[in-house]
């Protein structure tokens, strides 16, 4: 086991719920506290891209098996697990805990002992942290499964971080059958272990791949009036179809398109005969969301009506955007205030990132919070960077948070 000594317990962070059940997890985890961080430094050493986290499954199957508990293993990779009573029995829908398990393509460069071990694969994104919290609060409650009045289900998801993400494969496998609330987090490097962010509404953004053909007959740029200017009119669509979306859309809907790749030509004096342009197309509001595919279309189409050149719109749907029921939210800070204290919520900010979660919410209402994973005084890291490293008490945190917002919502 790795060495756990540099892992402080929570207990200056939190004071002790009082319920019967509730006030039990804290010192129920005491005796998973180092093998639950030993289970995040294995899955952070040996991260999967999404689709392919066939061992990351086999280790958290294993692990729930041998708790006395029947997982479910998806199609691929993945598993779903249920813990106490069903609806038949308390005629009541389970409470859903949600972690991803997929890692990114970038290289880690954290030079931790843990390290990855996969070349150009890495947990740059925190999700080994929301895999080992999630087994963490399952565990708990399958400790107290007994007591339990509202079964809970733990949801463990392939391929977050591809679009349109396997919160879909995890619903068309009935995933979510039986199921009437779903919560989750995600790790934030910028607000500090023992501190969770919550927001009512919005709170990651609808994300879109859209890409813009052009083409002409080419031709020397000494005679541009003879054909379709092909750099030109990307020029056009660059600057100009932003601003229509702001003018087409309710400005309060957060909607933003930015190119990140453009190419076209290869010389100073020709005038290609094609380019391309590749961006995203970002909206915090569902309802605008919803419109913006016919809008981005008809204003590129717009544009270069007049430049006699020729042009293709693809509008790949990415994820819309998780959007917090008020209840639920409430519950997050309810709990997040039961396990780690009055001033531990923050308001969190509105991000233009986009989270498969919000495919669930489209079923059954929840909420995902932001959970904080910087040491205190410590240094600010960023996620999708091979550096990214946490403060491993933010399994705790996450752990206790998730057990007890099962508890409250149920």
């Amino acid at each position: 086991m790795p060495d756990l000594t540099t892992v402080a317990a929570l207990s200056s962070l939190r004071p002790a719920p009082t319920e019967p059940v509730a006030g039990r997890l804290a010192s129920l985890y005491d005796g998973l506290r180092d093998e639950l961080v030993a289970v995040r430094r294995d899955i952070h050493a040996h991260p999967e891209l999404g689709r392919t986290e066939v061992r990351t499954t086999g280790l958290l199957a294993e692990r729930l098996r041998a708790a006395g508990l029947e997982p479910r293993l998806l199609p691929g990779s993945g598993l779903v697990c249920d813990i106490g009573p069903g609806p038949a029995v308390t005629g009541r829908q389970r409470i859903a805990l949600r972690a991803d398990l997929d890692a990114l393509p970038v290289v880690d460069t954290t030079g931790l002992p843990w390290a990855s071990t996969t070349r150009g694969i890495a947990h740059a994104c925190g999700h080994d942290v929301h895999t080992a919290s999630v087994l963490g609060a399952g565990l708990l409650l399958a400790q107290v499964a007994d007591e339990l009045t509202t079964g809970v289900r733990l949801v463990f998801q392939p391929a977050e971080e591809v679009q349109p993400g396997g919160a879909l494969d995890v619903i068309a496998a009935g995933g979510l059958d039986g199921v009437g609330q779903i919560y989750a987090f995600h790790c934030d490097p910028k607000v500090d272990v023992g501190q969770v962010g919550t927001r009512i509404g919005p709170i990651t953004s609808a994300s879109d791949e859209v890409t813009v053909t052009i083409s002409g007959s080419g031709g020397h740029t000494s005679r541009p009036h003879l054909t379709g200017d092909v750099v030109f009119a990307l020029g056009q669509v660059i600057t100009q179809v932003p601003a229509i979306l702001g003018r087409r859309l309710d400005p309060r809907s957060g909607v933003n398109l930015t190119w990140g790749a453009v190419q076209s030509g290869s010389a100073h004096n020709a005038i290609p005969a094609s380019g391309v342009l590749r961006g995203t197309l970002r909206c915090l509001d569902v309802r605008a969301w919803e419109k913006a595919s016919e809008v981005f279309q008809a204003a590129v189409e717009n544009v270069v009506a007049s430049l006699e050149v020729e042009v293709e719109v693809r509008h790949h749907r990415g994820v819309p955007p998780v959007e917090n029921a008020e209840h639920a939210t409430t519950v997050l800070e309810e709990a997040a205030r039961v396990v780690l204290g009055a001033g531990s919520v923050l308001l969190t900010e509105q991000s233009l990132g986009g989270e498969d979660f919000a495919w669930y919410l489209t079923k059954v209402p929840g909420a995902m919070a932001r959970l904080g994973t910087r040491t205190p005084g410590g240094h600010t890291y960023d996620i999708h960077q091979g550096d990214l490293r946490v403060d491993e008490r933010a399994v705790e945190v996450g752990a206790l948070f998730l057990a007890r917002a099962a508890l409250l919502a149920g």
